[in-house]
């Protein structure tokens, strides 16, 4: 059943006064904002995001809102906890902004560079390298292999990011390679 034009003038004479509901107007947040598509980054189901963005005063980008994208087939507007949750990926106050290294033994985290942080990875996994890999099995077959080194892909690599992942621990000799997909 539904309430037409006569239903509606019916509630007023009721005493019901509409006049104030009706002049309400919402001042919404991503009023005027830009709207811009992306996916979530956190699976590999691919639900699709719709971010309202808005240039602060400061010129910056602010992020204003994430939410599911009503268009799109996969999800069609809806995300599960993590995905609803995107918006503090980004702007949360408890991210670490640079990375942080805490030495042997020491009881502290400090900021180090990005190329600090880099180059000490590098170190760490080429040490590792060297030190676990095998050129011959058992039986004097050639098979030039790392097994002191695994790598665990991300659910939220492209199909690219991961062709270009594996390829690159192949040729480093891993064959410990995982994938955490959960879907």
């Amino acid at each position: 059943m539904s309430i037409g034009p006569a239903g509606v003038l019916g509630g007023s004479a009721l005493g019901f006064d509409l006049a104030a509901a009706t002049e309400v107007k919402q001042r919404l947040r991503i009023e005027g904002a830009t709207l811009s598509h992306s996916l979530c980054p956190y699976c590999a189901v691919g639900c699709a995001l719709v971010a309202y963005t808005r240039k602060g005063a400061d010129g910056r980008t602010e992020l204003l809102q994430i939410e599911g994208d009503p268009d799109s087939p996969v999800n069609e507007g809806t995300l599960c906890p993590k995905g609803a949750t995107s918006l503090q990926l980004a702007v949360s106050r408890r991210r670490v902004p640079h990375p942080l290294y805490r030495a042997p033994g020491a009881a502290e985290w400090r900021q180090v560079s990005w190329e600090f942080a880099l180059d000490r990875l590098a170190r760490n996994i080429k040490a590792s390298r060297d030190a676990t890999f095998v050129t011959e099995d058992a039986d004097g077959n050639v098979v030039n292999r790392c097994e002191g080194v695994a790598f665990a892909g991300g659910a939220a690599f492209s199909s690219e990011e991961g062709y270009l992942a594996t390829k690159l621990m192949r040729g480093l000799g891993l064959v410990h390679l995982e994938q955490q997909a959960r879907v």
